[in-house]
């Protein structure tokens, strides 16, 4: 039932089979084109049958899959069997079990209908004989009609003024561990203190990070929309322990994701510099729902995304 485990949800799992000739960041960890490249690839699924397809994982991996590659490929599954014409406009899915990265994913699709406007698919995807994820979408015809939306939050500075990943964990002077040396294809930069910082505090306040490809990527929607439920799912859970005095580095913390969904509102590039403010109105149960908005950088609000995730934290002794 878990995908990501306890590593640090604020990095993303990328590849490192080859860094020769790979950008490294101020930490001396590949980032930029060649990184992002090889992610592009992890999403390019082997067709294998009808509606059969074939994923992989990074050779240099979490030791569980990471949930957002395992949606993203599921995703890229549901969206390989439908008309181009028809762009994703919701997903719903539920982590089932413990990803293998060692093996291949295979993803079957079910063509659940085809109708005049809408289109809906059901993956499931296989490991040892057995479902470890599930995935929903739905597809849609483009179609005018009635428009309104939330605004942008106010105040928030530009990402050229903010650290990246690699100077901020650099800056903090902390012990790294091994997630963090792990490449990053995203472009990750926090508005506030992140929350493995030793300087965060608790609040109530949501969460905000920018968040692009780190690098350029083909004109393919159904690829940058794969993108972002991919990147969706590395920060969100950081807003459950944003309302409390606890880090993702504590021993005995542990997150998964247990279900996700998301709501596509307008297109959008996933290598240009978007908004992701989470935030958690709720936990209990050992459980925490967070819920997140993707705006663009000129206020558009394009996405929205909601998971519960299993938040353990270890009892204290008296």
């Amino acid at each position: 039932m878990t995908q990501h485990g306890s590593e640090p949800a604020d990095l993303a799992p990328g590849t490192a089979e080859d860094v020769d000739g790979e950008e490294l960041g101020v930490d001396g960890v590949p980032r930029g084109q060649l990184v992002l490249d090889k992610l592009v690839a992890r999403l390019d699924l082997e067709r294998i049958e009808v509606n059969l397809f074939r994923g992989v994982s990074p050779a240099r991996s979490t030791p569980r899959v990471f949930g957002g590659q395992v949606a993203g490929q599921a995703l890229v599954a549901a969206g390989r069997t439908v008309p181009e014409d028809r762009g994703v406009h919701s997903l719903h899915a539920y982590f089932i079990r413990p990803g293998d990265p060692k093996i291949p994913i295979v993803y079957e699709v079910e063509r659940v209908r085809d109708g005049r406007s809408f289109t809906t698919r059901r993956v499931l995807a296989i490991q040892h004989g057995e479902a470890i994820f599930s995935l929903s979408a739905s597809f849609q015809l483009p179609q005018p009609g009635l428009e309104h939306t939330e605004p942008m939050p106010e105040g928030v500075p530009d990402p050229e003024t903010l650290p990246d990943m690699g100077t901020r964990i650099t800056n903090m002077n902390l012990p790294v561990s091994p997630f963090q040396l792990l490449p990053r294809p995203l472009d990750i930069r926090f508005v506030g203190e992140p929350v493995f910082s030793p300087d965060f505090e608790p609040t109530r306040e949501p969460m905000r990070v920018w968040m692009r490809a780190d690098g350029t990527l083909p004109d393919d929607k159904l690829l940058h929309v794969c993108l972002l439920t991919y990147a969706s799912d590395l920060t969100l859970l950081n807003s459950v322990l944003a309302r409390h005095r606890v880090s993702p580095d504590d021993e005995g913390a542990a997150r998964a994701s247990l279900d996700h969904a998301m709501w596509f509102h307008h297109g959008f590039r996933a290598d240009e510099w978007l908004l992701y403010e989470c935030y958690s109105p709720v936990a209990s149960g050992a459980r925490g729902l967070a819920t997140g908005r993707f705006f663009t950088r000129k206020g558009r609000l394009i996405a929205t995304t909601v998971q519960e995730g299993l938040v353990r934290v270890a009892r204290k002794r008296s």
